[in-house]
């Protein structure tokens, strides 16, 4: 690779892809390098919820509001990267009316327009659905699959002139005279690129890359355990409705569930203990909502490493930590030309594309507007090619493998 792209973003999984489809649907050069295949860091190992808005409603208006218009947003682009279920929130006969209410309350005044049910209509939505259940709203909740939304991004940018790199980690980042001067990358790039604009999208990890260019970031990382298990028939996402808490989100997929999740802070997101009590808890946890899961048969178990951001962070619960997202400019720091985009959700990764690329090409001068929340992804209503571009650029992830096809062979 001899040619020095105007941007390189590192990065591959959503809010990486989102952005290289951005830049290049504004005319800009990009590349985009991730040192694993596409979507194989947090996107690719998550419980894949298209969230509503409702889970931080009456903790986080602007980070509900967020997910609510992106929510809205991913249905009329995304095609088979989404799955349109529903989702309910559901309150057991112990836990707190008064926290129902607020909840309730708080996704009607953000513009989610929740659906309140009483036990009767539950049990219809839901046939296996906990004796004590007392009652529970509907919102638009639903299923993301990242390996289909990461390599619809993915190839969306490539169509529009970006050059998309998987296997390619970054090894060094020089910076001179106060400026990103050039970065080393390795695997199938192989070579040194000098670009104008580096944007560090690599969630979790962007403490690394920022280390290269002797920047700080102040990533508080934390990891959760997801657990599928065989379950046929669910239709709607589950949540529990209390204090956000382990185990309390099951996400329907075909004859599967997934039960989640745990928080539990890591120093290393490369190297992290997993405990068994997480899988245990989470079952246990699910189970009260839908007890059939207790005793399901276990297809697999995978952890996630949450990208979260919050320099200041002290404490051992970071459950608390926003899941907004932020762009920092490394231009203070000393290494102009570097921002790194952290926090966030999947839900939310076209917004942050957005925000990031309106802050790069108001740096480099181009005055184009954003199409992405309009114009439809790579493929989308053909989820076969979809499944293709997956295996092209790494394969299916965790989070969906399930429902991923791999194309058959010749």
């Amino acid at each position: 690779m001899t040619d020095d792209p105007t941007v390189l973003v590192i990065g591959g999984g959503a809010t990486g892809t989102g952005i290289a489809r951005d830049l290049a649907a504004r005319g800009v050069d990009a590349t985009l390098v991730d040192r694993g295949g596409l979507g194989s860091g947090t996107s690719g190992r998550s419980h894949g919820l298209l969230h509503s808005g409702a889970r931080y409603a009456e903790a986080d208006a602007e980070g509900a509001r967020e997910c609510i218009e992106e929510n809205r947003t991913l249905r009329e682009i995304a095609g088979g990267c989404v799955r349109e279920t529903g989702g309910l929130f559901v309150r057991l006969v112990d836990d707190d009316p008064d926290y129902f209410e607020e909840k309730l309350a708080a996704c009607e005044a953000i513009g989610i327009e929740p659906e309140r049910l009483d036990v009767d209509a539950v049990r219809d939505v839901v046939p296996g659905i906990a004796d004590d259940v007392a009652e529970a709203f509907r919102v638009p909740d639903g299923v993301i699959y990242p390996s289909r939304l990461v390599a619809a991004n993915a190839a969306d940018a490539e169509r529009r002139g970006a050059s998309v790199h998987p296997h390619a980690p970054v090894e060094d980042v020089t910076v001179t005279g106060g400026a990103v001067d050039s970065v080393r990358v390795g695997g199938d790039v192989d070579g040194t690129l000098s670009p104008e604009v580096v944007v560090n999208a690599t969630g979790a990890w962007a403490d690394s890359i920022a280390e290269m260019a002797g920047v700080e970031v102040g990533m508080a990382p934390s990891r959760g355990v997801m657990v599928s298990v065989e379950y046929d028939g669910l239709g709607p996402v589950l949540n529990r409705c209390r204090d956000p808490d382990d185990g309390d989100i099951v996400v329907p997929h075909d004859g599967e569930v997934v039960l989640g999740t745990t928080s539990v802070p890591v120093s290393n997101p490369d190297d992290y203990e997993t405990a068994d009590w997480e899988i245990e808890r989470s079952v246990e946890e699910c189970a009260a909502m839908l007890p059939a899961v207790a005793d399901a048969p276990t297809v697999r178990t995978w952890w996630g490493v949450r990208p979260l951001y919050e320099p200041d962070e002290a404490g051992q619960d970071r459950r608390g930590i926003s899941r907004g997202f932020t762009l920092l400019d490394h231009e203070r720091d000393g290494a102009a030309g570097l921002y790194s985009v952290v926090g966030g959700k999947l839900t939310t990764y076209r917004q942050m594309a957005e925000t990031t690329v309106d802050r790069v090409c108001g740096r480099l001068g181009v005055d184009a507007a954003c199409e992405t929340a309009s114009e439809p992804l790579a493929h989308a209503d053909d989820p076969e090619r979809l499944d293709e571009l997956v295996a092209e650029y790494g394969g299916a992830n965790p989070t969906d493998a399930d429902v991923v096809d791999a194309p058959a062979d010749d």
